[in-house]
């Protein structure tokens, strides 16, 4: 089993940017998948980003695209998020997340989750 560990987030205002990272140990993540999802206050986990075990394919929730980035390095065994042009609405607790499947959005898929990383966007 891997364990993920995720970092990065805080406190930034709207229009800034925040690069969230995930360190996998345990085991490597260079055969997988990775996913980030975020969870606010009182919804349900919403599927963000992800990534082909390669970095070859990527996949982006609508209201994040041209904004964020998802980009892995295999060596570090780590996925990054890299959040521009932040919003309010991106407030969230952030969790990145490991798949056996080649492309899920469905946070069922995912097998191993990180404890989350905190990113609040004031207006």
């Amino acid at each position: 089993q891997v364990q993920l560990v995720e970092s990065g987030g805080g406190l930034v205002q709207a229009g800034g940017s925040l690069r969230l990272s995930c360190a996998a140990s345990g085991r490597t993540i260079n055969m997988y998948t990775m996913g980030w999802f975020r969870q606010a206050p009182g919804k349900e986990r919403e599927f963000v980003a992800a990534i082909s075990a390669s970095g070859s394919s990527t996949y982006y929730l609508d209201s994040v695209k041209g904004r964020f980035t998802i980009s892995r390095d295999n060596a570090k065994n780590t996925v990054y998020l890299q959040m521009n042009s932040l919003k309010p609405e991106d407030t969230a607790v952030y969790y990145c997340a490991k798949t056996n499947w080649y492309n899920s959005r469905r946070p069922e898929s995912y097998n191993d989750w990180g404890q989350g990383t905190q990113v609040t966007v004031s207006s």
